[in-house]
C-alpha cells in the first residue's frame, strides 16, 4: 500500500515527491527507498524526468533525512529513542548491532550502512547520541548519500522496463557490501597488528 502510494506520488510530483520521500524514509518511516529512486531512474530512462535533477533530489532528500537523525541522536539522544525508537524500527537490539559495527568499521559505517535496509537511519541516531564532531559524520555520511543515490538512479535508468528487477540485485548487493566491509576489517586488523609489532 505506501509503496503503491509513495510510486502513484513520484509519477504526480516528480522531483519535490522524490525529495520529500527520501527524508521521511531515512528518518524512519516505511518507505521503500531504493524502489522509489529505481523508478524514478526508469522515469529517466523515458523522458518523463531529467537524470541530473533526479539524482540531485535523490541526493538533496538522503542528506536531509539523515541530517535530521543525526541531529535528533545528538539533541535528544537515548530516552528519544526509548520512547518512540519501535515506531521507526529503532529497537534496542538494531541500536546494539550497530554500535558494535562502529567499534569494528569506525565512521565507514555511516557511508554503506545506506545499502542494508533499516539500518541507513539508525548509523545517524548513533553518530548523534555518540556526539561525533558534525565534519566527521557529514564526510562520510553525504559520501554515502552521494554514492547510494548515483547507484539506485542509474541502475533504474539501466534496466528501463526492467526496474523492478531491483529488488533481487539489492539482496545481492547487500551480499557484497557486507562482504567488503569485512574484507575491510580484516585488512585494518592485519595492518594494525603490523603497526603494533614493528612498535616493540
Amino acid at each position: 500500500m505506501i509503496k503503491e502510494t509513495v510510486l502513484e506520488l513520484v509519477g504526480s510530483y516528480g522531483y519535490y515527491a522524490l525529495f520529500v520521500s527520501l527524508i521521511l524514509g531515512i528518518v524512519g518511516l516505511p518507505i521503500p527507498d531504493e524502489v522509489l529512486m529505481t523508478y524514478c531512474g526508469y522515469l529517466v530512462s523515458t523522458g518523463a524526468l531529467d537524470y541530473g535533477v533526479t539524482l540531485a533530489s535523490a541526493i538533496g532528500g538522503s542528506v536531509t533525512g539523515i541530517t535530521i537523525s543525526y541531529w535528533l541522536g545528538l539533541r535528544f539522544g537515548l530516552p528519544l529513542i526509548g520512547r518512540y525508537g519501535k515506531r521507526f524500527g529503532v529497537t534496542p537490539e538494531r541500536l546494539e548491532r550497530v554500535n558494535q559495527w562502529y567499534d569494528r568499521f569506525g565512521k565507514i559505517v555511516l557511508m554503506v550502512g545506506y545499502f542494508i535496509p533499516g539500518v541507513r537511519h539508525v548509523t545517524a541516531l548513533t553518530a548523534g547520541i555518540g556526539k561525533m564532531r558534525y565534519r566527521q559524520f557529514a564526510f562520510w555520511a553525504y559520501l554515502g548519500a552521494v554514492i547510494w543515490s548515483f547507484t539506485f538512479i542509474t541502475l533504474g535508468k539501466m534496466l528501463g522496463v526492467h526496474w523492478t528487477r531491483v529488488t533481487s540485485m539489492t539482496h545481492d548487493m547487500m551480499f557484497w557490501v557486507i562482504t567488503g566491509i569485512a574484507l575491510l576489517a580484516v585488512a585494518y586488523g592485519v595492518h594494525f597488528l603490523y603497526k603494533r609489532r614493528k612498535r616493540t
